[in-house]
Order: C-alpha cells, then sequence, then structure tokens
C-alpha cells in the first residue's frame, strides 16, 4: 500500500464518519496527506485529517480522529490505529499490505511515481539560452542539468511541457563576435572588446576556409559574413555539446524572427492598447512602475532602436499567443535585477504574474581539483565550459551534481569526490545499488529463482525490519516526484535516491535474497526478489528523472 493508497483510505473513513454524523461532506478536502513520522514507533504513517476538521464542525479533534480510526480498524491492510496527542493518527499496516507495493511497483514499471498532478497545464520552460559568442560556461551547464532534470520532473507530473533555447542572435555581443572572428582570421589584434579563446581561431579558421571572400572583401561585408557564418558554427557546436549531455530541446527560437516578423511591434502596440506606454525625451517607455517595478522601463530609444527589453516583451507575448499557461525562465546569478520588470511586463500584458510567469535564478558553480578552485578553460581561454567539465567527471557525475543542490545556492564540484569509485561519491553510491539490483536479479536468474506471480507472491512475508524500512522508502517514492516538480526542486529526487540507496544497503546486508549452496528456494526468497526488484525500479526511475543512467553493472 502506498501513501496515496492509504491516503484515500484515510479520506474514505472520513466520508463514512460525515455520513453517520450527518456532516456537510464538500468540508473535507478533496485529498489527504499521510506522512512517515520522524519516530518510527509511533507507527507507519500518521495523517493529521481529524487536527484540521475539528474546528470548522465543531467536534472536538481526539472525539473526531477516534470516530475516524474506528472506521480504519476495518479496512483491509490496516493493522491497527492509535491516537496520540491532541488528535493524531498514528496507522500501521499489516505486513501483506506493506509487501504488496513492490509487486506493485514493478508491475508499473517506468509509470511509478508519475501522477497527474499538473495535467492540463501548458508550461513553456526556457533554459540555458547562452548567448552564440563562445561554448557554454559552468554556470549555463548548471541550468542544462536543472532545467532538463524539471521538464522530466513537470512531464512525470503530468504537464505537457515544451523546451526551448533562445537563440540571440542580434545585438551587440554579435557585433564583438563578429569584430573577434574577422581579427582573428586577418591576423590581427583581439578588439578591446572582443572575445579571446582557442575558439576563435578555430571558428574564423573554418569561416576563412569557406568563405575565402570575406578576407579581402569591404569590412561591412566581411563582418557580415563572419558574424553570420560564425554564429551558425558556434550554435551548432552549442547544441552538439549539449546533445552529448544529454540535453534536447524541443524548440530553438531565434531572436531575429522577433525582428523580422514585427514582432516586437505587434508587443508595443498591446501594451499601448493596455494602456501602459508613454512616450518621454524622444523615447518609447512602458510604466512597470504601476505593477512594483523600480523603475520605468524603455523600449524604444529616441535613436529608434529598440531595446533588449522590448525584445523580452515580444518575445513573452510569442510564447504565450503559442497557447502556454505557464512561461518558466531559468536565469543565472547575475539576472536578480529581471525578476520585478519581467513581472511588471506580464501584468502589463493584463496577465497574471503569479500564474502564466515564473522565473528562478539560479546562483554560481565553482569546479574544485585539489582543493583550489579551477578558472581557465583550456580552449575558452576565459571561464570554465561545459567541455571542461564533462572532461573532469564525466556526464552521469556532472548532471548528478548540478542537480543535486538547490539551484539558488552556490556549489562547488570537487573533482576528487566526484571521480572517486566510494560511497562518499553521491553519484556511485546511487548507481551501486542500481548495479547490485540488477546482478542480484541475473543470479537469481542463473539459480532458477524467479518472482512467481499470483499465489507464489506472498508479501506477508516481507516482515523484518529492513524489509519494512525499504518498503516505506519505496512508497515514498511518489510524492518526492510531486513534491520536486511542484517546488521545482530536482535535488529533492536526487536526496530522496541517497536515502533509498542507504535503505536497500541495510537490506541487503541483513536479508538474504539469493539461496545458499544448495539451499532450497523459498517463497521467502522469492518475496525478497520481489523487493530488489522494485528497488532497481524506483532508482533507475529516479536516475531517470536525473537525466542519469542506472547502470546494470560497476
Amino acid at each position: 500500500m502506498t501513501p496515496a493508497n492509504l491516503a484515500e483510505v484515510v479520506l474514505a473513513a472520513a466520508r463514512t464518519v460525515f455520513s453517520a454524523r450527518g456532516l456537510d461532506q464538500s468540508t473535507l478536502p478533496e485529498t489527504v496527506t499521510v506522512e512517515r513520522p520522524r519516530n518510527p514507533e509511533h507507527g507507519d504513517y500518521a495523517a493529521t485529517l481529524a487536527l484540521q476538521l475539528a474546528k470548522k464542525i465543531g467536534v472536538p479533534p481526539r472525539e473526531l480522529a477516534g470516530e475516524i480510526a474506528e472506521q480504519l480498524g476495518r479496512a483491509p491492510g490496516i493493522k491497527s490505529v492509535e491516537i496520540a496527542g491532541p488528535g493524531f493518527l498514528n496507522i500501521r499496516l499489516d505486513a501483506a499490505a506493506a509487501g504488496l507495493l513492490a509487486s506493485g511497483v514493478v508491475e508499473a514499471g517506468e509509470a511509478y511515481g508519475h501522477t497527474d498532478r499538473f495535467a492540463g497545464q501548458r508550461v513553456n520552460l526556457e533554459f540555458v539560452s547562452a548567448n552564440p559568442t563562445g561554448p557554454v560556461h559552468i554556470g549555463g551547464v548548471r541550468w542544462a542539468a536543472v532545467g532538463d532534470a524539471l521538464s522530466r520532473l513537470l512531464r512525470a507530473t503530468g504537464a505537457e511541457v515544451t523546451t526551448e533555447y533562445y537563440f540571440n542572435d542580434a545585438g551587440s555581443q554579435i557585433d564583438r563576435f563578429a569584430r573577434s572572428l574577422r581579427a582573428a582570421a586577418l591576423g590581427e589584434p583581439t578588439p578591446e572588446d572582443g572575445y579571446r579563446g582557442a575558439y576563435i581561431g578555430e571558428i574564423a579558421s573554418t569561416v576563412a576556409e569557406v568563405h575565402p571572400d570575406a578576407l579581402t572583401a569591404p569590412e561591412p561585408e566581411s563582418l557580415e559574413t563572419f558574424r553570420v557564418a560564425g554564429v551558425a558554427i558556434m550554435f551548432d557546436e552549442i547544441k552538439s555539446s549539449l546533445v552529448d549531455f544529454g540535453v534536447n530541446f524541443d524548440v530553438y527560437f531565434n531572436e531575429k524572427q522577433l525582428h523580422d516578423q514585427g514582432e516586437l511591434d505587434l508587443a508595443l502596440e498591446r501594451l499601448r492598447a493596455q494602456g501602459h506606454v508613454f512616450e518621454a525625451d524622444g523615447a518609447v517607455w512602458l510604466r512597470t512602475t504601476d505593477f512594483g517595478d523600480d523603475k520605468d522601463r524603455v523600449l524604444r530609444k529616441s535613436d529608434g532602436d529598440w531595446t533588449y527589453f522590448a525584445g523580452d516583451c515580444a518575445y513573452y507575448l510569442d510564447k504565450r499567443a503559442r497557447g502556454f499557461d505557464r512561461v518558466v525562465i531559468m536565469l543565472g546569478a547575475d539576472h536578480h535585477g529581471y525578476v520585478g520588470r519581467m513581472r511588471a511586463m506580464s501584468a502589463c500584458f493584463g496577465d497574471d504574474p503569479d500564474a502564466n510567469l515564473e522565473i528562478l535564478i539560479g546562483q554560481l558553480v565553482n569546479l574544485l581539483e585539489n582543493g583550489e578552485a579551477l578558472r581557465m578553460s583550456k580552449r575558452a581561454g576565459t571561464t570554465l565550459t561545459l567541455e571542461d567539465l564533462v572532461e573532469k567527471i564525466g556526464v552521469d557525475a556532472a548532471r548528478y551534481a548540478l542537480a543535486r543542490f538547490s539551484s539558488d545556492s552556490p556549489i562547488d564540484i570537487d573533482v576528487d569526490l566526484w571521480t572517486r569509485s566510494t560511497r562518499d561519491n553521491p553519484v556511485y553510491y546511487v548507481q551501486y545499488v542500481a548495479a547490485r539490483t540488477a546482478s542480484v536479479a541475473r543470479n537469481a536468474a542463473e539459480v532458477g529463482l524467479t518472482r512467481g506471480s499470483g499465489d507464489a507472491f506472498h508479501p506477508e512475508l516481507l516482515d523484518h525490519e529492513k524489509e519494512l524500512d525499504l518498503l516505506k522508502s519505496l512508497g515514498d517514492y511518489p510524492a518526492v516526484v510531486a513534491t520536486a516538480a511542484e517546488l521545482r526542486e530536482p535535488h529533492r529526487v536526487a536526496r530522496y535516491l541517497e536515502d533509498l540507496a542507504g535503505a536497500y544497503h541495510r537490506f541487503y546486508d541483513n536479508c538474504r535474497v539469493l539461496p545458499r549452496g544448495d539451499e532450497e528456494i523459498t517463497d521467502t526468497h522469492r518475496a525478497r526478489l520481489w523487493l530488489n526488484d522494485a528497488t532497481r525500479t524506483v532508482i533507475a526511475n529516479g536516475l531517470g528523472l536525473l537525466g542519469v543512467t542506472a547502470p546494470e553493472r560497476m
């Protein structure tokens, strides 16, 4: 029995009590929360429903708890219910009900842990969106790992998600990039505000080889060639590196499209129609201070050029026009100032920022080796890149390490730790359980041990303390996934997997799954094989949400 199943049983018991008392059923919540108590001596699960309802219906909480407990005591799978304190319900399951979870997990397979929590929501999730002027830096890599994990979590909880990369191919940074490439190709010094690094020389050589006329063409024409060809090469490289990292975007949106299709004009007219646009000093402004921004924002400068903020407005409107209910944007630590203006912009369009827009800010990442922070990239010549991180610790460790911590906290990734084949390396610790459960299954097959089904499975035999602890941990998984998706915190899945790995190790050390030597295969062996395979299922599902492999051998 999962916590979700038990919650339904508790709610059904409350409905019965309400019916007997002639109380208004609409007072009951749609769902009930059951949680594992901190102290196992208090039972397998605890519910506070009686405390939540007592005041509303004018019944003493312990009295209401007693009546709910009486109904629960009649439900199949409930061993006992105790009333504690002012009205807590402490529930114990019988062994058979607890053990049945093992078969339920295995039979659900990849679907175990999935819910319809966000069914019907259309979400546009934008992350990374690094300018195509250089390789993805290590801060962007954090968003690649966290954003991709979040997209998987939201899909696992029923949302319709489109992942998107905003391809910024316009503006002053691209001009600087083009000048840097042209200078490198001509053997000239890098412009003072230009980009440096070996990759600039590599791209410049490629452009010059494909477009030799660019070296002798007039400067404006030459710069345009280096801009267009150089950006295309750089962006192909960015996409390739992300794909190698396991991140595939549904949409690559080109900023230039907003300008070419007149979407900035469309956004301006929409904002003007809402009554929030004004003109001053020859420029066109948006009165974002009406919605909490610290100052009004320029949309179009006095020289007629659009601002970056105008592009942000047009892009947001484009996403909403494509039918997305919620626009989620992941930004780096240097973008805190964007939150207020973007929320105000959403409100200026007539939207509810709390419902339609969500901005997540990620903090910095440091890579440590031999106890010292690494700063320089071999190829980029400046900040560390995705390739640098993967070269040091590999894709699985990198994705797990980046997703393991709350994204609003800075993190240090210790190369020595994340390449160690020991239990203190978190990804190794979890993947080792994936490999061990697969090994147990292979060895079981070799000695003729199978799980069996129907009458061959006796869940009541899974009554050892360590078996029950492992079952409880497996039962927690759906709630962990739902909470991680709701709070936008994939790190909850990683931390859960580490706890689950610990529970499995304790089970493995105390409860032998395979028969020894010529020992006869028993129903206990079969039941434990179900539990072993259920653990493998959940470990693989959880790692899959983080974009990390669940190896069968290590």
